[in-house]
């Protein structure tokens, strides 16, 4: 199976308006895309139309196009997070027993489906829209689309697998605590949170309904913004929508973590990817390092506080006659909120409004935030095993967002040797939605960012790319200890010019030792990929005083290779000044 190409919704409404192409040869393709994919990850989707209703679909979107009419995203497809109201399609919010059928559309879908987009399914989610992982849904996980060993990133897992893909042009996901951000960086994508209120969120199965917001991906900025002039604005049948308004902003000063408040979980090549992205930044704006203490304590309360309770409102029936039906971590998150006490409410809102104002105050001194939008990603193993813990953890940099009233966008930042994607997120204040996308749209520019690597289509492993820098290179005594497990020859690199390389004494065959040290120099290395077994059992066979660590290359990233332990060096010969193993066993 090849590889899909993208879709783009700007793309494929100008060709349907001008009749280059036909509606109904779009969903034709749709649908042909999505059975391919399905023998791959069929956990994408929860529910979605007949091949035919939607072919219908589309011809009656062709006959308006014919009749005259401006439709802004005329047969576009597009896919919807099944909390969100589609007529025709159950709301399941991932639950069986808490499905039905809604009377109409959502806001939202109300306004696609009158600019021209056709809806072709209901994808999956974290149950309830609780949790960034996509692993809570008794309709299977959704998995990375780049890397089925990884998490997707939840909640809103289907729809960012279904752009991912190429399944659609974009797809609806929404966002309490991060749900519409994090799977758009774990896959190389653009994931827009409107400001509260800016969308509506009439026919949305409420996680949060004082903050929730529903969002979009995109696989291109400029979809992001068309996606935005259709569905954006006020709605009279939403409690919570706000007239539509665009800020200004001049983002000439970027506020970012101190630097011990930068935290990646042990992710280096996450971390080397949010320093390139700040120098990058910083060629246009003065970036002021300050103290994110404030909003990481408001992040905190969104599930150490009463906000829980607001959670378990959503599911309360539910969860009071038939718990059992709720996923078991879901469960543990929402049961709390019965116990919930009024005083405790309170507190929190108290507390919230103090750090509202201290979030004003911030916006006096910076423009806009500029955040990982993860520290992180996982295995869905790691998952799994662990499944509050590692969650929150890349709930780090988002869960505040919506309780302190803020716009933000997600966008690819860096591509991880195992094909995730990292991202970071430009925040801003309430309705600067637009200038962030500006924003973005200038990042993205200057970045120049490698593309996303090919797709996962059921035929990768997950590997491991391991440094080798003496007896194991091409040649060399050792190397068989390589080819016999069928490594891959990556490339012929140097190191970061932190390192010293001695001959260890008395080794046979001889063997170097690689130490870090901050007087040290670039050293020549051979970079080999393994499959995860295959590295395990490479580095079971490692002999002391050798060992296998992380080495850092001349370009920033980070592969495993060998170190060594301060014992190597006794009567050892340093050959830092040849520069690598083959200059001096030539020399010998």
């Amino acid at each position: 199976m090849a590889r899909f190409d993208r879709l783009s919704a700007a793309a494929i409404a100008a060709a349907v308006t001008c009749g280059t192409m036909s509606a109904e040869a779009v969903m034709a393709e749709t649908l042909t895309r999505i059975a391919a994919y399905d023998e791959v990850q069929p956990q994408v989707w929860i529910s979605r139309p007949a091949p035919e209703a939607l072919l219908d679909e589309a011809r009656a979107i062709d006959a308006r196009v014919a009749a005259g009419e401006h439709l802004p995203l005329a047969g576009v497809p597009y896919a919807a997070k099944d909390n969100i109201d589609v007529a025709g399609l159950a709301t399941t919010a991932a639950c069986p027993a808490f499905a039905y059928q809604p009377e109409g559309d959502a806001g939202v879908i109300e306004a696609l489906r009158a600019a021209g987009a056709i809806c072709v399914g209901k994808t999956n989610l974290d149950q309830f829209a609780t949790g960034l992982v996509g692993t809570r849904s008794p309709y299977g996980i959704p998995r990375n689309a780049y890397n089925a060993a990884y998490v997707s990133g939840g909640s809103s897992s289907g729809s960012a697998v279904a752009v991912a893909a190429g399944l659609v042009a974009f797809a609806l996901g929404t966002d309490t605590a991060g749900s519409g951000r994090v799977p758009a960086a774990f896959q190389h994508l653009i994931g827009l949170k409107p400001s509260k209120g800016r969308w509506s969120t009439r026919g949305l199965v409420p996680a949060c309904r004082s903050i929730d917001c529903i969002t979009v991906f995109t696989d291109k900025l400029a979809d992001a913004r068309l996606v935005d002039s259709v569905v954006a604005g006020f709605d009279a049948a939403d409690p919570y929508s706000k007239p539509l308004a665009d800020t200004p902003l001049a983002p000439r000063r970027i506020g970012v973590p101190l630097p011990h408040q930068r935290v990646f979980f042990g992710d280096t090549a996450a971390e080397y990817f949010y320093d390139r992205a700040l120098a990058t930044l910083s060629q246009n704006a003065e970036l002021v390092a300050i103290d994110i203490a404030p909003l990481l304590e408001a992040a905190q309360l969104l599930y150490g506080g009463p906000w829980v309770a607001e959670r378990t409102a959503a599911a309360e029936a539910l969860l009071t006659t038939n718990p059992d039906a709720i996923d078991p971590t879901v469960r543990s998150i929402l049961e709390p909120g019965l116990d919930m006490r009024a005083v405790d409410l309170w507190n929190g809102i108290y507390r919230l409004a103090a750090l509202q104002r201290h979030a004003d105050a911030m916006w006096q001194q910076m423009d806009a935030l500029v955040f990982p939008t993860t520290g992180t990603t996982y295995r869905v193993a790691e998952l799994m095993v662990e499944p509050i813990a590692l969650n929150s953890n890349l709930g780090r940099y988002t869960n505040f967002v919506n309780l302190l009233d803020m716009a933000a966008i997600a966008v690819p930042a860096g591509v991880r040797d195992n094909g995730t994607g990292f991202g970071i997120t430009l925040i801003g204040p309430a309705m600067t939605d637009a200038a962030l996308m500006e924003m973005a749209q200038t990042y993205l520019d200057a970045a120049d960012n490698p593309p996303p690597p090919p797709l996962d289509l059921g035929d990768r492993m997950d590997r491991v790319k391991l440094a080798v820098v003496g007896a194991h290179l091409e040649g060399m005594p050792l190397h068989w200890q390589l080819t016999s497990r069928n490594a891959t020859f990556v490339g012929a690199f140097e190191t970061a010019p932190t390192y010293r390389l001695y001959a260890m004494a008395d080794s046979v065959p001889p063997k170097p030792a690689l130490v870090h040290s901050p007087d040290g120099a670039a050293i020549k290395v051979e970079v080999y990929e393994l499959g995860l077994a295959e590295f395990g059992s490479f580095v079971a066979e490692v002999p002391a005083p050798l060992a296998i660590g992380t080495v850092t290359l001349a370009d920033g990233t980070s592969v495993k290779g060998f170190v060594s332990e301060p014992r190597a060096l006794t009567g050892a010969e340093d050959i830092t000044h040849l520069g690598g193993w083959r200059a001096y066993i030539g020399g010998q």
